[in-house]
């Protein structure tokens, strides 16, 4: 299975099936009527990616609270999937329980365009790329929302992602952006498209500061 177009954001999310830590999956199936995080690790039993599946494991019920469901991956076999995990929970203390998709043969990888073309001694025992980091953000309605790459070197920041979860959801609930290093109970942006007519309405004291930025508060959930 390999992407027919490139995946961009507001792309549909590739259906696939898969074998998982958690059993076999339909991918559009498990998205159900959730947000879902897909997120993708290089190799089992790599220092990197041990840290970075035991701080997923230690924040999933934050996840769980908005409604979002985490899947990871990884270019290896269940068996060995299932062997990582225990370490992980040894190392970091973070029990996993969400599923890692199987993807030796890179089959989920190439659709996803998770394969690392940069670095060319990133590869396996064939010769086969392993995947980047990469982690895609995909709605309840199937929709790649937004799209992050990193570097096998590189470890991300599960509370960064957490963030991006919360400000979409903002978005999507009150007709705002969100300003740089926005986290939930900042100000936010009015989104351009609403009139000053219809800000007063949906955000009374709004303050423009700008007549292109203008901040308001939102109510406490």
């Amino acid at each position: 299975m390999a992407a027919t177009a490139p995946l961009r954001l507001g792309s549909k999310a590739p259906n696939f099936t898969a074998d998982t830590t958690k059993g076999k999956i339909d991918f559009h199936e498990f998205i159900g009527d959730s947000w879902v995080v897909l997120f993708s690790h290089p190799e089992d039993y790599t220092p990197v990616c041990t840290t970075e599946l035991g701080a997923f494991a230690k924040l999933e019920p934050e996840f769980t609270k908005r409604g979002v469901k985490l899947i990871g991956l990884s270019a290896n076999t269940i068996e060995s999937h299932d062997g990582w995990i225990k370490d992980i929970a040894e190392v970091t203390g973070g029990n996993v329980g969400f599923p890692i998709i199987g993807d030796k043969e890179r089959q989920v990888a190439l659709a996803y365009d998770m394969i690392d073309h940069q670095d060319a001694t990133n590869v396996d025992s064939k010769g086969i790329a392993f995947t980047i980091r990469s982690v895609f953000f995909i709605d309840p309605k199937k929709t790649i929302r937004t799209i992050l790459s990193y570097p096998a070197s590189t470890g991300r920041n599960a509370a960064e992602v957490l963030r991006i979860i919360d400000s979409l959801q903002t978005g999507d609930k009150h007709r705002i952006t969100t300003p740089i290093n926005w986290v939930p109970g900042d100000d936010v942006i009015v989104a351009p498209p609403v009139s000053n007519e219809e800000a007063e309405k949906l955000f009374p004291g709004f303050r423009i500061v700008k007549p292109y930025l203008r901040f308001t508060s939102l109510p406490k959930a």
